[in-house]
């Protein structure tokens, strides 16, 4: 690091976990961030902040009105841009040292292995089972940790799922065939904060398991019901039956 950057980063290096060394990581590191929505939004302006030193941001969508409600890494001068390109301009906005790169289209089979292959950690910031499903199963096969994270009207969930720990869990072990989720923010609404909160986590996460510090979230789901401000903390274990962590089957990629 240079003077600038120790400068830029000296409250994260004060620290005694992370040091020096932890924010080397960070430097060196690339995330890829799956939407820039509501939770993809706080996730992306605060890794890029910490000094995460590549980010990969995808997302197929463009900013409407109705968005700026929560998607705080948005503008109204952006309405109508790609997602990716207005929180560019933001992420530039706040750190112009880091690397961004934009994909504008939902990737799937052999366009996102290659994605999760080059990448530190996955944080899933979707808003479809489908995706959702997707990502597990390749972070499983190549061993990426994922940290995903959800949010609905007053109620939002966050884990870990790391496939480099022995007898860990993913996310086909906790939703065998639907995700956790039954109606979108759209139908069902959601309280704008919320999702700061939920998305601070996973931003939490990413930097702790970049700077390979403290004890990830991996094996525990945190769940947050926001009307009274009440947290629980479920262990979770690996189903043996996993079709996807527990065996040694294929999967295509559709």
């Amino acid at each position: 690091m240079n003077d600038e950057q120790l400068l830029r980063y000296s409250r994260q290096v004060l620290l005694p976990q992370i040091d020096f060394d932890g924010q080397q990581r960070l430097l060196d590191s690339h995330v890829a961030i799956i939407g820039l929505g509501g939770l993809g939004s706080p996730v992306a302006l605060y890794l890029a902040a910490a000094g995460v030193g590549q980010l990969t941001l995808v997302d197929d969508d463009e900013v409407e009105l109705s968005n700026l409600q929560r998607q705080i890494i948005h503008r109204e001068s952006t309405i109508g841009d790609a997602k990716v390109t207005s929180a560019a301009a933001s992420i530039a906005a706040i750190n112009s040292e880091i690397s961004v790169n934009t994909v504008t289209k939902r990737l799937e089979g052999a366009e996102l292995e290659q994605l999760v292959s080059t990448v530190d950690v996955v944080v899933d910031c979707s808003d479809n089972f489908a995706t959702r499903f997707l990502l597990n199963t390749v972070t499983q096969q190549l061993k990426k940790p994922l940290v995903s994270g959800a949010a609905i009207r007053m109620e939002g969930q966050v884990t870990v799922y790391d496939a480099r720990q022995e007898n860990s869990s993913c996310y086909r072990c906790l939703y065998q065939d639907q995700g956790e989720l039954q109606q979108t923010c759209s139908e069902a609404g959601v309280l704008s904060p919320l999702l700061g909160v939920i998305g601070s986590i996973q931003a939490i996460e990413t930097v702790k398991l970049i700077a390979q510090v403290g004890q990830s979230l991996a094996g525990r789901l945190l769940i947050l019901d926001a009307a009274t401000m009440a947290w629980r903390d479920i262990k979770l274990k690996p189903n043996p039956d996993c079709p996807v962590c527990q065996s040694n089957t294929t999967h295509a990629l559709n």
